[in-house]
């Protein structure tokens, strides 16, 4: 089941853009729990009725030919299904864009017709112009645009070898910064990246189960190599070009890019060490930009989705790191209040809407929040969320009494909830949340639905364990599979160490040069806190399973602690950091130039002799984030080594793990089966 709905998500509704008068929201869901095929919806608010506007079985079939830039902005996004996968609106909800196959389909709103468009084939990211009158796209590298008429098409620039309009590799991996040009408010301006990836190391990935398929090669900015050249243009509609000047040298990250009618373009630019944050204003006549505020930092400065933007009154809107949180700043003023750790930014206009937690970091809650106030305005104790137009807005929330998505619409004294049609999984999570040890490390312990206490049970930790996500969350469907492996006789320990989010500037900045230490310790002490708190753990028989920086903790519990863990499933993990990217890696080890001792000691290949336990390696052969090229290097030093080991080289499969239902389905089955027979467990 969970393969089959990919994980209790489809039918799930999502994406949501409300109209200017908050009569209308559209939002995107597929036919049901179990159908990948995503379609566009409209929901009426006076009415409480819902209109399908555009499905993609009514415009010739859901299979699909993806161009080579929409896969990977998938793959980087971690985006599963198929259909309309993302969709567009003027500023008056006259028009709604969106790509299908390349292709680009038009929605007239009012009147729910649907056209194409007669664009080049091959499209990525269409975007229509606030007035409606024009829709600028990607295609081969190229921004060209057309009127939402369907006359005019035109390249407005291209080149060989470079592309314009879209994000690069670490932008979109690591920044959260997906797009590639913005729209002035008056649609006849657009400021759009040039990235030239030329000068890129270039990797190999080929698919080694069909050795006739040409090997495909992609530049990489592999950590202490050169990072894409990244530049803007402000270009109008007539060809006009006016280059954006800030100095590439010192920042050359482009993290943000905020284009609204209350004030300036502002530009969010991070130097290579990530110490330094600009905010610049840019002047549209000459392209010459301003610095309008600085922030620095010993460590590394933090990007924050949704700043930096600017209030309808003028006020620069920030998240910084202060008196121990991430707190909101509206120009120099703090305006969130001691201990509140703000996750997100949504909405912007006279006052702010954001995301935050307050206190507990497994609590995730919206808040509106101006100069003079704050104010929750999400009830569900979980992890809540949501978009806002005017005074109207949708509220999301995820909480661990039921499973799945409620979206619900505010408009004046009305909330009504969108229908969701995902699956419920067929068992309920008993996930105990725990605070343990002296760091008060957040963790869940789930033992089996019948367990009888006094049984001896298996230990199974679970964890991620590294920066940018928790697991440890008040959310019922985050627990559904570690529930279901409890139920086979395991007791499953989830913990979140330091290094993760929710807990401030000072918990994510202890793992400074010192991944593997720092967050392996924690997985150790939550373990042993955990069988203190719960007797019935048996810490001669522990596993420990992770997929990405899981994978690398797994790997790294059983060559440094064989004495606290006996077998490691081994998912994706980074093996050798100076094979990862150049905006994470660095962040958190520096340059390998600037400190080889640092990445050697937080490295695994050079470890392989050390290994006593059981270790069983999974890689796809296709990922471009985490390349194989660390699984196998792994299982090649533990072979030279004599160390016995087990690998499952995926064809074909990303950095997302397996998605087609047959291979997901036993892709879990066949790690507990191998976990079991490590552990001896009957």
């Amino acid at each position: 089941m969970q393969a089959r709905t990919q994980r209790f998500t489809l039918g799930t509704p999502r994406t949501f853009q409300i109209s200017p008068d908050g009569s209308r929201v559209l939002f995107l869901r597929s036919a049901s729990g179990t159908d990948p095929v995503h379609r566009l919806h409209s929901f009426d608010v006076a009415s409480g009725t819902e209109t399908c506007l555009l499905d993609p079985a009514a415009l010739g079939g859901t299979e699909e030919e993806l161009p080579a830039e929409e896969r990977a902005r998938r793959e980087r996004s971690r985006t599963r299904g198929s259909g309309v996968q993302g969709y567009s609106c003027d500023a008056e909800h006259r028009i709604a864009v969106a790509a299908l196959s390349g292709r680009c389909y038009v929605v007239e709103l009012g009147a729910g017709r649907v056209r194409e468009l007669p664009t080049a084939q091959a499209i990525v990211d269409p975007r229509p112009s606030p007035d409606g009158a024009h829709v600028a796209y990607v295609s081969e590298g190229r921004l060209r645009v057309i009127g939402s008429d369907g006359t005019g098409d035109r390249e407005l620039a291209g080149e060989d070898g470079v592309s314009w309009g879209l994000a690069e590799f670490v932008a979109a991996e690591e920044m959260g910064r997906s797009c590639g040009y913005w729209w002035s408010p008056d649609g006849r301006w657009l400021l759009a990246a040039r990235v030239d990836a030329t000068a890129l190391p270039q990797w190999t990935i080929a698919d080694a189960a069909n050795p006739q398929s040409p090997a495909r090669t992609v530049g990489y900015p592999a950590a202490g190599s050169v990072n894409a050249e990244v530049s803007l243009t402000l270009i109008s509609l007539d060809g006009q070009r006016i280059p954006v000047e800030w100095d590439r040298e010192t920042h050359e990250y482009l993290a943000a890019v905020h284009w609204s009618e209350h004030g300036a373009p502002l530009l969010a630019v991070q130097s290579r060490d990530q110490r330094s944050l600009q905010f610049r204003t840019v002047d549209t006549h000459t392209g010459r930009t301003e610095l309008h505020y600085e922030q620095t930092d010993p460590v590394w400065v933090d990007l924050v989705d949704g700043v930096p933007a600017w209030t309808a009154s003028g006020e620069l809107v920030t998240v910084r790191a202060a008196d121990g949180a991430y707190r909101l700043f509206l120009d120099d003023r703090a305006v969130t209040p001691d201990g509140m750790q703000v996750r997100s930014v949504l909405d912007v206009g006279k006052d702010v809407l954001c995301t935050a937690s307050m206190g507990d970091p497994t609590r995730i809650h919206v808040y509106r929040v101006d100069a003079d106030s704050v104010q929750q305005l999400s009830t569900v104790e979980g992890v809540n969320g949501g978009t806002r137009r005017g005074d109207a807005f949708v509220l999301t929330s995820l909480g661990l009494d039921e499973a799945g998505v409620r979206a619900t619409v505010h408009s004046g004294s009305r909330a009504l909830e969108l229908e969701s049609l995902a699956v419920a999984p067929p068992l309920k999570p008993q996930p105990e949340l725990l605070e343990l040890g002296e760091r008060g490390l957040r963790a869940a312990l789930l033992l089996p639905s019948d367990h009888v206490p006094g049984t001896k049970l298996p230990v199974l930790l679970d964890p991620y364990g590294g920066p940018h996500a928790q697991r440890v969350l008040a959310v019922a469907n985050a627990f559904t599979t570690p529930q279901w492996i409890a139920d086979q006789g395991f007791a499953v320990l989830i913990a979140d160490g330091r290094g993760t989010p929710g807990r401030g500037p000072e918990w994510e900045r202890a793992i400074h040069h010192e991944l593997a230490e720092v967050t392996l310790a924690d997985q150790v002490d939550a373990l042993h806190a955990a069988a203190e708190h719960c007797a019935d753990l048996d810490l001669g028989r522990v596993a420990i399973r992770g997929w990405s920086y899981g994978g690398y903790l797994s790997a790294l519990a059983v060559l440094r602690r064989p004495d606290v863990f006996h077998a490691a499933v081994v998912g994706a993990p980074v093996t050798e950091w100076g094979l990862y990217d150049t905006h994470y890696t660095e962040r958190y080890l520096g340059t390998p130039e600037e400190n080889p001792q640092v990445y050697q000691r937080n490295s695994l290949t050079d470890e392989a002799s050390g290994l006593r336990s059981e270790m069983l390696i999974i890689h796809g052969l296709a990922d471009d984030n985490v390349f194989a090229a660390h699984g196998l290097r792994l299982s090649a030093a533990l072979l030279k080594a004599g160390r016995r080991h087990a690998m499952i080289p995926m064809p074909g499969v990303t950095h997302m793990s397996p998605t087609d239902e047959e291979s997901a389905e036993h892709f879990l089955l066949f790690q507990l089966d191998w976990i079991k027979r490590a552990l001896e467990v009957r």
